[in-house]
């Protein structure tokens, strides 16, 4: 245990944030470089050693939470990398950008507030990064068998890093022009700076993995040729199709997909573009939906010079407080103000689109709206509630609805997919195709960051049974695992 009294004696505290009149004029991190490093070890200190740890079930990942604080609390940064790195291949990546649910199901979150398990993650894996403990680990010897990993999200690298040191030789296959999936087009950079990305690239390349960039299965390689080519293929495609929004109006100019707008604002820090062919530079930009994906585009207009910023939501608003449906440890639907929403703009609840208007070439300059409400379970507009308000640009951030079955993937496979669209599997992810595992939101739906890596990190253990007959990769969860926080 670390410090038997510190959740008695010491407060929660977390990583303080860069003034927001500041943060807005760059795409860097908005936590304040090093801040952690002075409180730390204290906050790692109010871990309780509980006798059951309902953490380790609240992280899809079953990450040693109370291990590594107390490595933290004593400040030995080699041991904790060490008991954070079995569990989790990408601790910087789940440090960042996970919600953390394993702080949903902090023993001490019951009536106090809860450790700050995903601050001292973060720190942790910045640490071994500074003092040289991240390393490469190439197998000791090859096994002769071939692997192609389809997809270099995090389920995907998960995947491919666990086969790569089980020993069998892993391409990954990546439609876009740079490694990373969503990781590098999806999330904005002042969530996660891209050079996290980039150095855990260079450690697998180290490892052995290749990496094949610009090419996509389906379509410039023909995916039955595929499978007859590696012994074993893993598809990591994610699930890419974006929910849309059949409403008058929808093709008007300046209505976009929330992955057609931040891809574009990455490619402007990764230097490919000067300004963003979209671009809420001066314009009233509305988002529609009230996820994590939704808060990334309103960040990304406010550093791009929005005139005004609106969020639009069809649920109601949550409560800042757990409400008896979901009790501890499960993951609550609570108000969350993200760094995002603290830089400005409008949360708008309980409201649906309606239709959007455009002007006389096509542009749209309003979004008109209802108030919602469910009645009986159903969702009822309100009459007398309609309004429009200013939209010269809107971007569509309502989830994903499956796995991007039109590029031929799926149909040259001979795949079979589940009821909601998904590449159905097994409970050791293998898929109708002998061969043919599928990890991540390609076969789970939409879900986690962290998710995908356990994922990644199970499928990469039915792939090596499957040419082994036998694997010592761990298996953190089955496709039919329910953790505390779904």
């Amino acid at each position: 245990m670390a410090d038997p009294k510190g959740f008695l004696t010491t407060g929660r505290e977390v990583a303080r944030t860069r003034p927001v009149g500041e943060r807005v004029k760059d795409w860097n991190e908005v936590h304040v470089p090093g801040s952690l490093l002075p409180i730390i070890s204290k906050q790692a200190g109010r871990c309780m050693d509980c006798g059951i740890p309902f953490c380790h079930n609240g992280c899809p990942l079953g990450n040693l939470i109370p291990e590594w604080n107390d490595y933290a609390y004593r400040e030995d940064w080699r041991g904790a990398s060490e008991r954070l790195h079995a569990t989790n291949n990408f601790p910087e990546f789940t440090g960042r950008l996970c919600p953390a649910p394993c702080e949903s199901a902090c023993v001490l979150g019951i009536n106090q507030p809860a450790v700050t398990i995903k601050n001292v993650e973060v720190t942790i894996i910045d640490k071994a990064w500074d003092n040289g403990s991240v390393t490469p680990q190439p197998p000791e010897r090859l096994s002769g068998k071939t692997v192609a990993v389809i997809g270099s999200g995090p389920a995907g690298l998960a995947a491919a890093q666990q086969l790569t040191r089980a020993g069998h030789t892993v391409a990954v296959y990546e439609r876009a022009d740079r490694i990373g999936g969503l990781l590098r087009y999806g999330i904005p950079e002042f969530k996660m700076e891209k050079r996290h990305i980039n150095r855990r690239i260079e450690q697998m390349r180290a490892e052995g993995t290749k990496f094949r960039t610009e090419v996509e299965i389906g379509r410039d390689i023909d995916a039955a040729k595929l499978r007859k080519r590696y012994d074993a293929v893993v598809i990591a495609a994610g699930a890419t199709t974006s929910r849309d929004l059949p409403v008058p109006g929808r093709d008007l100019k300046g209505v976009h997909f929330a992955m057609e707008y931040l891809p574009l604002a990455n490619k402007v820090q990764e230097g490919d573009l000067t300004v963003s062919p979209i671009t809420a530079e001066g314009k009233h930009v509305v988002v529609i939906g009230g996820g994590d994906t939704g808060a990334d585009c309103v960040g990304t207009a406010h550093r791009q010079g929005a005139a005004s910023v609106t969020q639009l939501e069809i649920m109601p608003k949550p409560g800042e407080e757990r409400n008896p449906g979901q009790p501890w440890p499960t993951f609550p639907m609570l108000y969350k103000v993200t760094s995002a929403h603290e830089e400005g703009g409008e949360r708008v609840y309980s409201v649906s689109t309606t239709h959007f208007e455009g002007d006389e070439d096509g542009n749209v300059q309003w979004l008109h709206l209802v108030e919602v409400a469910f009645v009986d379970g159903k969702l009822e507009q309100k009459p007398g509630t309609e309004r429009r308000i200013p939209a010269q640009l809107v971007t569509l951030a309502m989830g994903f609805t499956g796995t991007d079955v039109k590029n031929g993937l799926v149909e040259q496979f001979g795949l079979e997919l589940d009821a909601r669209g998904n590449v159905a599997r097994d409970a050791d992810y293998h898929t109708n195709v002998p061969g043919v595992f599928v990890a991540g939101d390609a076969g789970r739906g939409q879900s986690l960051i962290v998710w995908a890596i356990a994922e990644g990190r199970s499928a990469a253990r039915g792939v090596d049974r499957y040419l082994t007959g036998a694997s010592t990769l761990p298996a953190p969860v089955r496709p039919t695992d329910r953790a505390l926080t779904v």
